[in-house]
């Protein structure tokens, strides 16, 4: 371990202590200008890093890739992953660990450059990322987190002052994620594919004592390690449904082991509520929309329990049997936290039978009415139920008034109800179009006033504040629907 004591990098790398197939040494390729664009002064806090020091030149530098910090251990990650349904080897083609930072409080975060150039895994790419993609995923990824959602966090972008060549020629940008870890279904797919089984083993033995290590003492810890990841990702993808986000290319390679959410390309949140809504314009048969999302989650964490099987237990057999109950687990856990979540919505303390038929009838409703996602949880917990054509229909005063019913049959008082509503329904999220905006403003114009503000609202999303009530508003109707682009 290795601690700079102006900068407060404190790195101690594990993951380069296991088997050299996991991962290749590599530097970054250093670029021509770098130049901060925006620096995260409460994540570098977070990391026990000296913002100051960070924005200096030299601190540029490493967040460029054009200086490797004392500690670092750079190299590329090596796995495979299922993409829309492929089975493909991949690894860090354009992404490439610093090393692992050990926090004040002792946690362990990996720290990755993206876009610093080429990998022998880039697969003829040039390793280099667009600074559009890499101040969304900032934007995204930092308004996750204030939803309360798991999810990667982002340092810094920097401008490499070196174009990238795509459809067009757009400015260059590194990002720095800041991650639990890079470990993937993925990394336990190319584990579990020509490698030994010692290698798997080792691989989950370094995943459990780094993200489960309450399950090392267990008769089976494979079993249980599989359990606790089937659960976190129950849970996470119970709350993108719940606040209508869609990560668009749920690839076995972008699930992580440890619960968060990753790689922000073609995300976006959903404005009129339809299960069937996909953004992304690689996703032509809608494999990856809004009401799939659970369905993919079971299916990539059956990928995962395919990988453990030599773990699981010697028979084969038998550890598919083992692994296929505790997938079985999944959506009663899923809809568990779904139904928990949906409640604080609508402001439910307790539970009834009814309480899903009364769900499902509200965003029946609003499927039918066309009604926006965030706009019509968030008119119901301030009671303005105006501007939005579902609200004059009298299906909907029929609903309405079976929940104020099934409100009544609580102890809780109306204060107590609002409170559960503002804190389970956002007033603002990243809007498709605010977003372009701020991506406009910034690459085409390098204004990032506009970014900056939109930051600031959305870092506190629950507060229901009239300054938030600009960005509220979905965008006006076009003939075009709204697409995204995995960023490259």
């Amino acid at each position: 371990m290795t601690k700079n004591m102006e900068t407060g990098w404190n790195f101690d790398n594990s993951y380069v202590r296991l088997p050299q197939s996991f991962f290749t040494s590599q530097n970054p390729t250093p670029v021509s200008s770098p130049k901060l664009i925006i620096f995260n002064d409460s994540v570098a806090a977070f990391l026990g890093l000296n913002s100051k020091e960070l924005k200096s030149d030299e601190g540029v530098a490493v967040m460029a890739g054009n200086k490797i910090p004392e500690g670092a251990s750079p190299l590329a990650q090596a796995y495979a992953g299922h993409q829309f349904g492929h089975l493909n080897m991949l690894g860090d083609g354009r992404a490439i660990l610093l090393g692992e930072q050990l926090t004040p409080s002792g946690e362990r975060f990996d720290i990755q450059l993206k876009g610093p150039g080429r990998t022998p895994y880039s697969r003829g790419g040039d390793g280099r990322a667009a600074l559009g993609p890499m101040l969304r995923e900032y934007i995204i990824s930092e308004a996750m987190h204030a939803l309360g959602i798991p999810t990667t966090r982002s340092l810094s972008v920097v401008a490499t002052g070196e174009p990238v060549f795509r459809e067009d020629e757009l400015p260059g940008a590194i990002l720095t994620r800041v991650a639990a870890s890079h470990l993937r279904v993925g990394t336990f797919q190319y584990a579990a594919g020509a490698r030994p089984v010692e290698e798997l083993q080792a691989l989950a033995d370094y995943a459990i004592k780094r993200h489960y290590p309450e399950v090392e003492a267990d008769e089976n810890q494979y079993l249980s390690f599989l359990q606790e990841v089937i659960k976190r990702q129950a849970k996470l993808i119970a709350n993108w449904q719940l606040v209508g986000f869609i990560h668009g290319v749920m690839n076995t390679d972008n699930m992580t082991i440890s619960g968060e959410t990753i790689d922000y390309g073609p995300c976006a949140f959903m404005d009129t509520y339809d299960p069937a809504t996909v953004f992304s314009s690689i996703d032509r048969e809608g494999r990856y929309a809004y009401g799939n999302q659970p369905n993919i989650g079971i299916w990539n964490l059956a990928r995962f329990a395919e990988s453990l099987l030599p773990l699981l237990a010697d028979d084969q057999e038998e550890a598919v049997t083992l692994a296929q109950e505790k997938l079985a687990d999944f959506s009663q856990l899923f809809k568990s936290h779904w139904l928990g979540g949906m409640r604080g919505k609508l402001g439910i303390f307790n539970e009834e039978a009814e309480d899903e038929s009364l769900i499902e009838g509200l965003l029946d409703l609003m499927q039918k009415n066309r009604a926006d996602y965030t706009n019509t949880f968030r008119a119901l917990t301030v009671d303005k139920l105006e501007n939005l054509k579902l609200f004059d229909t009298p299906e909907f005063a029929v609903w309405h008034k079976q929940w104020q019913e099934r409100l009544e049959r609580q102890q809780e008082s109306k204060d107590s109800i609002l409170q559960r509503m503002k804190k389970s329904n956002p007033a603002v999220i990243p809007r498709n179009h605010r977003v372009e905006e701020a991506l406009d403003a910034a690459v085409n114009n390098e204004d990032y006033s506009v970014m900056e503000k939109l930051l600031e609202v959305l870092s506190n999303p629950y507060a229901h504040t009239p300054e938030q009530e600009d960005y509220t508003a979905p965008a006006a109707a076009t003939a075009r629907p709204y697409k995204t682009f995995c960023g490259t």
